[in-house]
């Protein structure tokens, strides 16, 4: 075995340590037969289409099961939804966002109003049979409270929110983003020891490729350190956030190899913009997302 080797296989026992009696064993020169599965999302804004219907007919054309609606305006949407999703093998993966206020403001009346929203989104998600609602616990230019103190309030309102959240049969999921977007919160590592923390089967995290290139050592890395708390993933472009393979040299191997190694069967979903036509870079970012995931081995 070549120092490399030793230093990959090393890491990644270390990680199932760590992760409990649950890690898979690795043997040096054979591959894991993962029971991971790609399942391909995209968020309804990114989708070409001018009606839902329009959306969804695209998406199942191109080998697509999962969409992310936005959260805003969910709870009047989830009888449209649910008839525009008959007779389809697409589901709703997770939802993002469109709550109001948010979790660690210093305002305590911004703080309710957080909560009450969130609980009202994350109802419609469960009608939906939704992964989860995506949640950023706060952005740059919202007044948050200290750091620590941040972190405190954050575990006792997703204990709460976390409660709520399985009595619908879904679940919070904490985003880390860029440190350009939100400081408080930009390692999955970090996430799910909130989540962890919470101790709530209605907390989980997930992961975003564009953000983990700007913050994360490691791809492989990162994903094995979310292991049981990752649920979703968002992907674009790995420079400008466009669709993936509109980027020189987009690769997403290595993370690809970390959702094999802990089997992921969740959704990866693409939140990106797209500098050509759509109803063409979409395809095309499918067909590189499956031929990087056939490249990716669970060691």
């Amino acid at each position: 075995m070549d120092r490399r080797s030793f230093i990959t296989l090393s890491a990644i026992g270390g990680a199932g340590l760590l992760a409990g009696s649950c890690a898979p064993a690795i043997k040096e020169g054979t591959e894991r037969r993962s029971k991971a599965i790609l399942r391909l999302s995209s968020q309804e804004g990114v989708a070409p289409g001018d009606t839902l219907t329009e959306k969804l007919d695209f998406l199942e054309e191109h080998g697509f099961t999962g969409l992310e609606p936005h959260g805003g305006n969910l709870t009047g949407r989830v009888e449209e939804i649910q008839q525009a999703l008959q007779n389809r093998d697409i589901k709703i993966s997770a939802v993002v966002a469109g709550f109001q206020g948010f979790l660690i403001a210093k305002d305590p009346a911004t703080r309710k109003k957080a909560m009450d929203s969130v609980k009202a989104i994350l109802e419609a998600a469960g009608a939906l049979g939704s992964t989860g609602m995506i949640v950023v616990p706060a952005f740059n230019h919202q007044e948050s409270l200290p750091h620590r103190e941040s972190r405190k309030v954050l575990v006792e309102k997703l204990q709460e929110l976390g409660a709520h959240a399985a009595r619908h049969n879904t679940r919070v999921l904490l985003e880390p983003l860029n440190r350009r977007e939100a400081y408080f919160l930009r390692l999955l590592a970090d996430a799910a020891a909130i989540a962890k923390d919470s101790e709530s089967e209605g907390v989980g995290i997930m992961g975003d490729f564009w953000h983990m290139t700007w913050e994360e050592t490691s791809d492989l890395g990162a994903i094995i350190s979310g292991w049981d708390y990752l649920y979703h993933m968002h992907i674009a472009s790995r420079k400008n956030r466009i669709m993936p393979g509109e980027d020189d040299g987009d690769n997403y191997v290595d993370g690809f190899k970390g959702l094999k190694y802990i089997d992921y069967q969740n959704y990866i979903s693409l939140e990106c913009g797209s500098e050509g036509d759509r109803r063409k870079t979409i395809p095309a970012a499918a067909k590189l997302i499956r031929e990087q995931w056939d490249m990716a081995s669970a060691f």
